[in-house]
């Protein structure tokens, strides 16, 4: 059975009529069974030339599905209605010839196959022929490179299909990289400034609480305030966390520790419904992290998965170490530690589990849910030098495994917690902040505290008052984003003028203070905003003290 195209109508031989452009599949002749479909489109008005090029393909065990027109109508139509494999096209037709279906092909289908198979004709013209866009031109009654060049040009045609999509998921991962870049950007800046009137709001909520008393009707009120800006500061860090801007302190750190140590307070978090396991490996190694902010991927993990269960379930928390790194994670030589947990919850529908990560993505109820836990994870994690992945199975649960860098260095004692007494000083402070609302706080606090303080709201003021001054400056507590000179800038340049002076950081955003890893520099002490009289107190006193230590 074959198919004629005349006057651009199709008809097909052997009885059946039809008078649409629909592939018909070549009937078994008794050669052994097709393995490998081919969609054919021939330009020919011979219908045994045809047969011939037929009897080849089905010979190199092709199932051939085609379609033979001559004219350009014709052609035009089959191209725009179905899809196709390659067009073997004849030279010369009375009424159409292979240059014209050409120019045709390459204006609706530009990477089609197009072959030329043709009676004897000059060298000249098979040239331009090619020159033209031909993939080959063949001789009719010489087809023994018939097959090898067909398979080549399918090959190739395979090869820049499998470009493009590498090349197009390639372009997709910029997108989002540079969407989650300005996201991230902007999350910084927004979270910068709302650090700045948390502290303010914090500081002075914690200073009048004090003075009033806290069993009083407007100290519970004020306590109502200070939770609000608390609640308000924990989004603002999770937005530094996702956008990789949050202050980190690196050690070396024991994870298994850190689950240990979370376990009491996530089983009173999550809920006498949810079981919490867990599975710690031994020989686990420590990784270098902020011990701070794996509890909070922890936790995260843990609320998500509690959030999967509505009616009740097991978490699984699972360390293990391996000495082949399964991932891209910076592991170097010492392997990677991993941190798995599961749920037996709901499970992640496949079509979500590409968006769980982006920022403010989320699919709880209304009131219910920010969208940034995951982000947060994710950018902590990265900001690690992990990685990390989610396996999910709808009805049955969900796994994020967390990989991270292991570390030879050993892990530190832990640090001596201070009393709950606010310590003093008489040492004489130097204030820059440009944001009013602080610096007055700040300085209000220090104050009451038996400091003596010297405020400037610039880096260019604070270095003008410096020399004027008539006595030894212990400590300069600088923001680190400032209008003009910045924080770093303006601790080099007093350093010079006053060597044995101490230098703290307020930061609630790691760009300007961090290396370009984002991780602080030994010699580097930040607080981190927002933050309360009582954490600027004691972190003041420790950096002090530190100046008294000999060094050994």
């Amino acid at each position: 059975m074959s198919v004629v195209v005349s006057h651009g109508r199709a008809t097909m031989k052997s009885g059946a009529a039809s008078a649409d452009n629909r592939c018909m599949p070549v009937p078994p002749t008794g050669e052994p069974p097709p393995r490998k479909p081919l969609r054919a489109l021939f330009v020919e008005d011979c219908e045994a030339d045809a047969a011939i090029l037929l009897r080849e393909l089905r010979r190199g065990g092709y199932d051939v599905s085609f379609l033979r027109v001559q004219t350009a109508d014709a052609l035009r139509g089959a191209l725009n209605t179905s899809s196709w494999d390659v067009v073997l096209s004849d030279y010369s037709m009375p009424s159409f010839s292979a240059p014209a279906a050409l120019a045709i092909v390459r204006d609706i289908k530009p990477d089609l196959p197009f072959m030329i198979v043709s009676g004897t004709i000059g060298e000249e013209t098979a040239v331009s022929a090619l020159k033209a866009g031909a993939c080959d031109f063949l001789v009719k009654g010489r087809l023994a490179r018939f097959l090898p060049a067909l398979e080549r040009e399918l090959r190739e045609v395979e090869l820049r299909a499998e470009r493009a999509r590498a090349q197009a998921t390639l372009e997709d991962q910029l997108r989002q990289a540079q969407k989650m870049e300005a996201i991230g950007q902007l999350a910084g800046g927004i979270a910068h400034d709302f650090n700045n009137l948390l502290t303010a709001i914090l500081g002075y909520g914690e200073l009048l609480t004090e003075q009033i008393g806290p069993d009083k009707p407007m100290g519970r009120d004020l306590r109502e305030i200070t939770a609000a800006a608390e609640r308000a500061a924990s989004l603002t860090r999770q937005l530094l966390a996702f956008s990789r801007k949050q202050v980190l302190t690196m050690s070396a750190v024991d994870v298994n520790a850190i689950v240990r140590n979370l376990e009491a307070m996530l089983r009173r978090l999550i809920g006498e419904r949810v079981k919490i396991k867990t599975i710690l490996d031994d020989r686990l190694p420590p990784v270098m992290a902020d011990a701070t902010q794996i509890e909070q991927v922890i936790m995260n993990l843990c609320v998500n998965a509690r959030d999967a269960m509505p009616a009740g379930g097991t978490v699984t928390i699972r360390t293990q170490f391996a000495t082949e790194d399964p991932t891209r994670c910076k592991s170097g030589s010492a392997g990677v530690v991993s941190l798995a947990v599961t749920d037996t919850g709901t499970g992640i529908p496949p079509e979500l589990t590409s968006k769980i990560f982006e920022p403010f993505f989320t699919t709880k109820e209304r009131g219910h849910g920010t969208g940034l836990g995951l982000a947060a994870v994710h950018g902590i994690v990265a900001q690690f030098g992990g990685s990390i992945a989610v396996d999910s199975t709808l009805g049955e649960g969900t796994t994020f495994q967390i990989w991270l860098p292991a570390s030879e260095a050993t892990v530190s004692a832990s640090v001596r917690q201070m009393d709950d007494a606010k310590p003093v000083g008489g040492e004489t402070i130097l204030l820059v902040e440009d944001e009013p609302g602080v610096r007055s706080f700040v300085r209000l606090a220090l104050q009451r505290f038996g400091y003596q303080v010297v405020e400037a709201e610039s880096a260019e003021v604070a270095l003008d008052i410096l020399p004027k001054l008539d006595r030894r400056i212990d400590l300069l507590l600088s923001d680190v984003v400032l209008q003009g000179m910045g924080g770093r800038e303006l601790a080099a340049q007093v350093k010079e003028l006053s060597p044995t002076s101490r230098v703290l950081f307020m930061s609630g955003y790691s760009e300007k203070v961090a290396n370009p890893d984002g991780f602080l520099d030994p010699d580097v002490s930040v607080l981190e905003k927002p933050f309360t009289s009582r954490a600027l107190l004691v972190k003041i006193r420790k950096v002090l003290d530190e100046s008294l230590t000999p060094a050994r």
